[in-house]
C-alpha cells in the first residue's frame, strides 16, 4: 500500500517532500513521468513507479535528462499531462531541448521538477537552475513547506495549460528529504485519457500545427512567449503562494523563498524581533509579482533577501526596484552581494540571525558558552576520524587497486580521467588517489579523448578514463564515438556494477528490467563498444592478477581505443546484499603485523572497512559484521595470511 495512492481527501499525513510533490502530480492527473536518477530527486520517480500500473501512469527512468525532457514533452504534445524530474546538474543536460520547448510551448500541462542541493550534500557542486527560468522565459515556483510542495505542484499543471508552456518547480534537499504534515486532496479517476498529436494546422497554431521552431517564425514565437510571461505576472500578483506576515511598517523587510522561510522565522524568534520585521515569502519567484513587490518595497527603507544559493531573487528584485524608483524611492538592499549573508553553502537560522544582527546592529552569539565548552573540552579529540570511503566489498576499490598498480608498473606516469558516480571517490585515498580529473557525467572519456590526441605534441603518458555503467549510457557514448572516429590513443575502463548504485540501484538500459521492474531488452555494453569500433575485453575486478595483466597489455597497444569492462555487482545491490562468496579469516601464525615486511598493507593502504587493525594482538582481523566476503583482501596480502574459504 502506498500513501501516494491510498490516502483519501482530507487525510492529514506525514510524508517526505518528494512524496508531497508526487502526490501533487497525482492529484493533478499526471499521465507520464520521466527523469534520470539524481539525489535529492530520485524518490519521486522511484515511488511513482511502484504505483504506475495502479494509477494508469507511464513512468520512465530515461537514459539522461535531455531524453527525459523530450519524452515528457511528447506526452504534452499529445495533450496529456507530464512531469520531468531531475537534480540541478541534470537541467544543464536538458537545457538544449528546454530552450526550444519553451520557445514554442506545450499543450498538455508539463512540469519540470528540479531538486537542488545547496551545500552540495550529495553532489559535486551546489549549482542551481533558477537562472534557466529567466533565461528561457518560463515560470518558476518554489514551495516553502510540505503542503506547498503538494499544492504548488498540482497548480503548476493548471498554470502550464493556462499559458501553454513549461513550468519549473524547484525543491531543495532540506525539503525533498525532510518530512512534514500534508493534508491530501482528491485523486482523479484512473481512466486513461486518449492521446492524440494534432499536426495538420498551420505552424503558428499552438494547438493544431506541427511543433517546430524554424527561422522565419522565431520572432513571432518569442513575442508569443513573452506575452505568456506578462499573463503570468498578473497571476503571480494574486497567488496565494505569496504570503506576508509581521509589522505593517517594518524597520526591516525580509524577502525570502523556499526552505529559507523556516530559517527566517526561527531567526526572528531567536532575536525577539517579531514587532520590528516584516517577512514577504515568495512562492512565485520568476517572473516576479511586480505589483505585490511594489506594495511591500514601499513600506520600508531596508530590505534583506534570504535565499539559497545564488543571489537570484536579490538581483531581480534590485532591478525591479530601479524600475519602480519613482514610486518607491531609494532603498538599501542587504543579502549576498554585500556580504550580509554568505554566498556559498546552505543557510541556517543562526546565519540568518547573524545577518539580521548586522543590519539592526544587534549582537548575536549563535553558540552558548556552556555548549562551546562542552564541545571543546568534553568531546574534543574523542570524535573518530571518518573519511569518505568505498563500502566493504566495493568492486571500485579492487578496480582502482589494479589500475594504480598497472600504472606504477608501466613507469610512464600514466593517469586516469573520471567523472560522476560512486567511483568519483577514486580521487581520494579510498581509491588510492587514482583519478586526476573529474567533471560532469561522461566528461572523463571526453577529456581523455583530448589527451589521447596529444602524442603529436610529445605526450607519452598512458591515458585512461573510467565511467560507470549508468554513466556510460547517460553521456559516455558520444565521447566514445568521437574517440574511435578520431583515433584517440586511450583506454576506457567501464566500472560495471549492474545498476545506478550511487542513487539507489535504479535500472538502466544495460539491465534486463525497466523502471517498474518488468522484463526489458538489455543493451550489452561490450557489444555496443565493439560495434562502435573499439577493442573490448571483459574482466572481473576481483581477479586482481588477471585485471592487472590485461591493463598492462592494453597500455602497450597504441593507435586505437581500447575498452576494458570490469564487471562485478555492487555489494549493496538487491541481488547480492547479504550473500557471501567467501568466509574470510586471518591466520594469526602468518600475519605478523608490523614485523611481516608488508608494512600493514591491508589496513594502511587497501583499507577495506571490513579489515581492522588490532593493536593488542598486533595483527589484522576481519570485521565479521560488515565483511561481505568478496575475497579480494586474500589476493592483496603478500604473506598469504588472509584466508578465503568459499561458502557452499
Amino acid at each position: 500500500m502506498s500513501i501516494l495512492s491510498e490516502g483519501q481527501q482530507g487525510d492529514r499525513v506525514l510524508i517526505m517532500g518528494n512524496d508531497a510533490i508526487s502526490r501533487g502530480a497525482l492529484e493533478a492527473g499526471v499521465n507520464v513521468v520521466t527523469g534520470y536518477p539524481g539525489t535529492p530527486s530520485s524518490e519521486i520517480i522511484q515511488n511513482l513507479a511502484k504505483i504506475a500500473d495502479e494509477r494508469g501512469l507511464y513512468v520512465e527512468w530515461s537514459v539522461n535528462e535531455k531524453v527525459a525532457a523530450e519524452a515528457a514533452a511528447a506526452a504534452s504534445f499529445a495533450e496529456l499531462r507530464s512531469m520531468c524530474v531531475m537534480k540541478q546538474v541534470g537541467v544543464n543536460v536538458a537545457a538544449d531541448f528546454l530552450l526550444h520547448l519553451s520557445e514554442y510551448g506545450t499543450r498538455g500541462g508539463m512540469v519540470l521538477v528540479t531538486c537542488e542541493d545547496p551545500g552540495a550534500l550529495s553532489s559535486t557542486n551546489e549549482g542551481e537552475s533558477r537562472p534557466y527560468a529567466k533565461m528561457m522565459e518560463f515560470p518558476l515556483l518554489e514551495p516553502a513547506d510540505f503542503q506547498e510542495a503538494k499544492d504548488m505542484t498540482r497548480w503548476a499543471f493548471e498554470l502550464s495549460e493556462e499559458i501553454q508552456n513549461l513550468v519549473m518547480v524547484r525543491s531543495v534537499t532540506r525539503l525533498s528529504h525532510a518530512s512534514g504534515n500534508v493534508i491530501l486532496g482528491e485523486l482523479p479517476s484512473t481512466e486513461k485519457p486518449k492521446a492524440e498529436f494534432k499536426y495538420d494546422g498551420p505552424v503558428t497554431d499552438p494547438n493544431t500545427g506541427p511543433i517546430i521552431t524554424v527561422p522565419g517564425i522565431t520572432d513571432m514565437l518569442h513575442q508569443r512567449q513573452q506575452e505568456k510571461l506578462k499573463k503570468v505576472v498578473a497571476l503571480f500578483d494574486q497567488s496565494p503562494f505569496n504570503t506576508y506576515w509581521g509589522s505593517e511598517n517594518p524597520e526591516l523587510l525580509i524577502i525570502t523563498s523556499s526552505i529559507c522561510q523556516y530559517y527566517t522565522r526561527e531567526a526572528i524568534e531567536m532575536l525577539n524581533l517579531e514587532s520590528r520585521i516584516g517577512v514577504l515569502k515568495l512562492g512565485t519567484t520568476w517572473p516576479l509579482p511586480a505589483g505585490l513587490l511594489e506594495k511591500h518595497l514601499a513600506s520600508t527603507e531596508k530590505i534583506l533577501v534570504v535565499e539559497e544559493v545564488q543571489p537570484f531573487m536579490e538581483d531581480n528584485i534590485k532591478a525591479l526596484a530601479v524600475e519602480l524608483g519613482a514610486k518607491i524611492g531609494l532603498k538599501t538592499f542587504f543579502g549576498k552581494k554585500d556580504g550580509t549573508l554568505p554566498s556559498t553553502n546552505e543557510l541556517n537560522p543562526n546565519i540568518v540571525a547573524d545577518g539580521i544582527g548586522k543590519i539592526l546592529r544587534m549582537d548575536h552569539d549563535a553558540v552558548f558558552d556552556e555548549y562551546r565548552k562542552l564541545a571543546t573540552d568534553t568531546i574534543g579529540d574523542s570524535l573518530p576520524d571518518r573519511t569518505l570511503t568505498f563500502c566493504p566489498g566495493c568492486p571500485h576499490r579492487s578496480s582502482y587497486w589494479s589500475i594504480n598498480i598497472a600504472l606504477s608498473m608501466d613507469h610512464r606516469k600514466g593517469f586516469v580521467c573520471g567523472d560522476i558516480g560512486c567511483y568519483t571517490l577514486g580521487a581520494l585515498p579510498t581509491g588510492f588517489s587514482t583519478l586526476k580529473t573529474g567533471h560532469s557525467m561522461g566528461s572523463g572519456l571526453g577529456v581523455a579523448g583530448g589527451f589521447g590526441q596529444l602524442h603529436r605534441f610529445g605526450l607519452n603518458q598512458p591515458v585512461l578514463a573510467v565511467c560507470g555503467d549508468s554513466t556510460f549510457f547517460h553521456a559516455t557514448i558520444p565521447a566514445l564515438i568521437n574517440a574511435v572516429h578520431n583515433k584517440s590513443n586511450l583506454i576506457l575502463v567501464v566500472l560495471d556494477n549492474s545498476g545506478t548504485a550511487m542513487t539507489g540501484f535504479q535500472p538502466h538500459p544495460g539491465l534486463k528490467i525497466d523502471t517498474i521492474g518488468e522484463e526489458a531488452p538489455a543493451v550489452d555494453i561490450p557489444e555496443l563498444c565493439e560495434t562502435i569500433g573499439a577493442k573490448v575485453k571483459i574482466q572481473d575486478p576481483f581477479d586482481i592478477e588477471g585485471t592487472q595483466k590485461v591493463l598492462l597489455q592494453m597500455m602497450n597497444e597504441k593507435g586505437s581505443v581500447r575498452v576494458l569492462v570490469l564487471r562485478q555487482s555492487c555489494a549493496l545491490s538487491p541481488g547480492k546484499k547479504g550473500k557471501k562468496q567467501f568466509q574470510m579469516s586471518v591466520d594469526g601464525a602468518i600475519c605478523q603485523g608490523d614485523n611481516c615486511g608488508c608494512n600493514r598493507l591491508c589496513t594502511r593502504v587497501f583499507k577495506c572497512p571490513g579489515l581492522n587493525w588490532d593493536p593488542k594482538a598486533g595483527r589484522t582481523q576481519i570485521d565479521e559484521v560488515i565483511c561481505v566476503g568478496c575475497g579480494v583482501c586474500a589476493s592483496i596480502c603478500p604473506m598469504g595470511a588472509i584466508v578465503a574459504v568459499e561458502v557452499s
